[in-house]
């Protein structure tokens, strides 16, 4: 090679490896997203007297969980996180036969509306995760399976992490709920709201 063809051939070299620095940078990663799935509902006219308690049981098969809900007006049945889940809103001290404790969450803010709705939710993300600035009509909590949980509220921030619950706020109150641990969250939400208004709406902290 030329000396002349030589030293065009290094400018050309030098030119791509500085484009390759400057132009190309390794993509920046993408943040986590906090996800929220809906697993269960149903609808109710009325709800039972006195406090109410969320009471969440695990079962061995899906069939047994299902066939308890079926029985009752206020239960639910859930596959989540590879356990079967029954929940049920009724007074303290409850049990299903067949079926094994995890918690007991409450007493739950109440309200009246015409119509009610029972909902339950499997959400989280990686640490930082977060959702919007959003409300509901209702009350809801949460059980924990993993990681931890935060709640920030015009009240403050409340907190719980893996194996543990809390008890939400009542209706139409602002809440940005966050992934607060150094591992992924994984929980289990539990709504009462009214039926006849939107689940969740956009909101700001005042």
């Amino acid at each position: 090679m030329s000396p002349r063809r030589s030293g065009t051939y290094y400018l050309i070299a030098s030119m791509v490896s500085l484009f390759a620095m400057t132009i190309l940078p390794a993509p920046a990663a993408e943040p986590g997203k906090f996800v929220v799935t809906q697993v269960a509902q149903k609808k109710l006219s009325g709800l039972p007297p006195g406090e109410l308690y969320w009471r969440v049981e695990n079962f061995p098969t899906l069939d047994l969980a299902q066939n308890a809900a079926s029985a009752s007006p206020t239960s639910l049945a859930a596959e989540v996180s590879g356990k079967v889940w029954l929940f049920t809103l009724g007074p303290k001290g409850g049990m299903t036969p067949g079926g094994t404790t995890a918690a007991e969450i409450g007493p739950i803010p109440v309200f009246s509306a015409p119509e009610y709705l029972l909902q339950i939710n499997h959400a989280g993300g990686p640490p930082g995760s977060r959702t919007p600035v959003h409300s509901h009509p209702g009350s809801e909590s949460f059980y924990v399976l993993a990681g931890q949980v935060g709640q920030r509220t015009p009240h403050g921030v409340s907190r719980t992490e893996a194996g543990k619950s809390m008890v939400g706020h009542g209706p139409d109150m602002a809440m940005e709920v966050f992934s607060d641990g150094t591992t992924d969250l994984d929980q289990l939400v539990m709504f009462l709201l009214d039926a006849t208004r939107p689940a969740s709406v956009p909101a700001k902290f005042e």
